[in-house]
């Protein structure tokens, strides 16, 4: 299956970077529009404009790990080179070593401007391909135009007014062509939906099996739609409070500084034509449909309903290619060991399995959910636990046992819990995906082809242990295993199972079109379908149902105001993509990242060996998040080279 995974490995093995490649070739041999003689030169060059797309699977470098669900290592804390978006998070942003720098590719960032001229390149010589069809080439044009504005776009997301060049650089270009400011960031939109536009109608309309994670007029579409989420949301749309005296040279706001609620309706014309195309195509709410694990029939046959929603849950993001996934991005390292999914798999523990017992490759078992998180799933009812009257959040902490294998009352969470197993009941009456997405104590963990029956006390299945591992493990006492496949394993990295990190699928649309709707026309039964399309594949009740139920609601019918509305569609958000790297930008969106985000990381006690030692809440790490650290810093060396330059608020 040639996907863009190995368009990728023959970029880097044969394309390199142009200015790499060129400076091998002797002078006045070869000149640039030479590499575009032949369809494999060109397919080189295309795969260079994809390989600019951020690594968001390295663990290291990854985006996913801004905002307060991740921790990891924390004897890793003062190594600049680990950990680069909790080093922000932390406070330790600056603009001499901008972490995760998009914008000249600093600390683990990719450096965008450069991917952007590789576009520009690319569309300048593309035409000279002899061995290609006009079809073939307005489609790799298109998307690279796409991709071009993808990357504004997240330089945008990170920097807000960005420098659009409007010409190609050359070596004849005068400083005046090549020292421009920054343009302001209702115009960097203009630029971006006008490339994306330009773009769209030339792509396939679906990628083909051989193609798989190149851009196509769904995965367009779907991007476009969230642009003009971003641009709508009240970061970029009359944020007064943040950027009222961030101005141009010339005295002139960066930001537009009155909110037009129309970009709304933009927004949810653009989502509702995306979600048509994507359904059209075959895409809609992800469904397991195989047969399960063998370690699970049993479970399957007691408790079939809720076993289904679990592994509609569990296997969502990490079964490859599957119809929800609208975008993925499937630049992997095959080679590497620095997946986000394997740091977060915990070791398979001895007794389990084919004997492989305690192999750190490929699983490291050291990031770890936050407590927070363990917090923020709802109760089975669909509310969150402070909201829910019959859930008792005051005693949460309280340590309990779980029903015994031949109790009645033990059905219901066969395959979710272990039978007659010590845990708390903050553990116990959750929502399916509290089960899917974390490892907890009682609970089980699905990798290495076993179920395994998690306790992670020390010294037990899944906690730390001393003798064995004294840095890699769950510093909180909570797991992840979202990004874990159940088949993936230990030694090597045959063993692993890989699959496309999502950059965008179908549920978000759906709460992207709710979102939308709600802000601009208010509550409706309209947004409650789109929220309940998500929230009934993951096994809770409708959103109107629960939130006008006195007996369950604290508030009730919070539903009913934009506001309350508003609330509920964020922590929906929230607990649907955990993990996924986008709750961190709905808080930033809506200027709520400064109040959320600059708490302490709490978790248990990992040293703990018993329930009464283990469920012991303390610091694990401190965290800062400013108004400032909102918009990344331009590294000094930029501000220093283009005096055109004005520096981000705060740096």
């Amino acid at each position: 299956m040639r996907t863009i995974t190995y368009i990728l490995f023959a970029g880097m093995f044969v394309l390199g970077s142009c200015s790499k490649y060129l400076d091998v070739v002797p002078d006045n041999t070869l000149k640039l529009e030479d590499l575009f003689n032949i369809k494999i030169d060109a397919y080189n060059a295309l795969a260079k404009v994809y390989s600019y797309l951020p690594n968001d699977d390295k663990t290291h470098v990854t985006s996913w790990t801004l905002g307060d669900e991740w921790v990891g290592r924390l004897d890793m804390n003062n190594n600049n080179g680990d950990l680069r978006a909790m080093r922000i998070m932390r406070g330790l942003q600056s603009q001499t070593s901008p972490q995760l720098g998009l914008w000249s590719g600093t600390e683990g960032g990719k450096p965008l401007y450069e991917g952007m001229r590789q576009a520009d390149v690319f569309l300048m010589y593309i035409d000279n391909v002899r061995d290609m069809s006009e079809g073939e080439k307005a489609d790799w044009k298109a998307q690279v135009k796409f991709l071009k504005a993808y990357y504004a776009f997240l330089l945008v997301q990170r920097y807000g007014p960005i420098v659009i060049p409007k010409t190609m650089a050359s070596p004849e270009s005068t400083k005046e062509e090549l020292f421009l400011p920054r343009t302001k960031v209702e115009e960097c939109f203009t630029f971006i939906l006008d490339l994306m536009n330009e773009a769209i109608p030339n792509l396939v309309e679906r990628a083909t099996t051989n193609n798989l994670g190149q851009v196509d007029q769904v995965a367009a579409k779907a991007i476009k739609a969230r642009v003009l989420l971003f641009r709508a949301s009240p970061f970029f749309n009359g944020n007064q409070e943040y950027f009222g005296d961030f101005m141009d040279k010339d005295g002139q706001p960066f930001f537009p500084l009155q909110e037009n609620r129309e970009k709304w309706k933009e927004a949810l014309d653009a989502i509702n034509e995306s979600i048509a195309l994507c359904e059209t195509n075959g895409l809609k709410l992800y469904h397991y449909e195989r047969e399960p694990y063998i370690y699970d029939r049993p479970a399957f046959e007691a408790n079939n309903q809720r076993m289904k929603t679990l592994y509609d849950l569990r296997m969502v993001v990490v079964d490859p290619w599957n119809n929800e996934l609208v975008w993925g991005n499937s630049n992997l390292d095959y080679y590497n060991s620095g997946e986000l999914a394997h740091s977060s798999n915990i070791r398979l523990p001895e007794g389990y399995g084919d004997g492989v017992v305690n192999s750190s490759s490929f699983s490291w078992q050291w990031m770890a959910a936050t407590y927070k998180m363990a917090e923020k799933y709802y109760t089975q009812n669909g509310l969150p636990i402070e909201e829910d009257l019959t859930y008792d959040a005051a005693n949460r902490h309280e340590i309990i046992r779980t029903p015994g294998l031949l109790d009645p009352g033990y059905t219901p969470w066969n395959g979710y819990m272990q039978p007659g197993a010590e845990t708390i009941k903050l553990y116990m009456n959750r929502e399916p995906r509290f089960y899917a997405n974390l490892g907890i104590t009682a609970g089980y963990w699905r990798a290495h082809a076993v179920r395994i029956n998690t306790m992670m006390f020390a010294n037990s299945h899944g906690g730390y242990n001393s003798s064995q591992h004294t840095t890699d493990f769950m510093t909180t006492g909570i797991g992840t295993q979202k990004l874990v496949h159940p088949e993936s394993q230990s030694g090597a990295w045959q063993r692993t199972i890989k699959f496309p990190y999502p950059i965008i699928r179908m549920a978000d649309l759906y709460l992207m079109k709710a979102e939308a709707l709600n802000e601009y026309s208010g509550p409706s039964q309209e947004v409650y379908n789109e929220i309940n399309k998500v929230r009934q594949r993951a096994g809770i009740p409708n959103v109107e149902t629960v939130w006008a139920d006195p007996s369950l609601a604290r508030n009730t019918n919070k539903h009913r105001t934009k506001e309350g509305l508003r609330d509920i569609i964020l922590q929906e958000r929230s607990v649907e993509f955990a993990f996924e790297g986008i709750n961190f930008w709905d808080m930033w969106r809506y200027k709520r990242a400064t109040s959320t985000f600059s708490a302490p990381v709490w978790g248990w006690t990992h040293t703990g060996t018993t329930a009464a030692t283990f469920f012991v809440l303390e610091v694990k790490q401190e965290r800062r998040f400013t108004i400032t650290d909102c918009l990344w810093p331009i590294s000094l060396n930029e501000m220093n080279t283009n005096g055109q330059l004005v520096q981000n608020p705060g740096w």
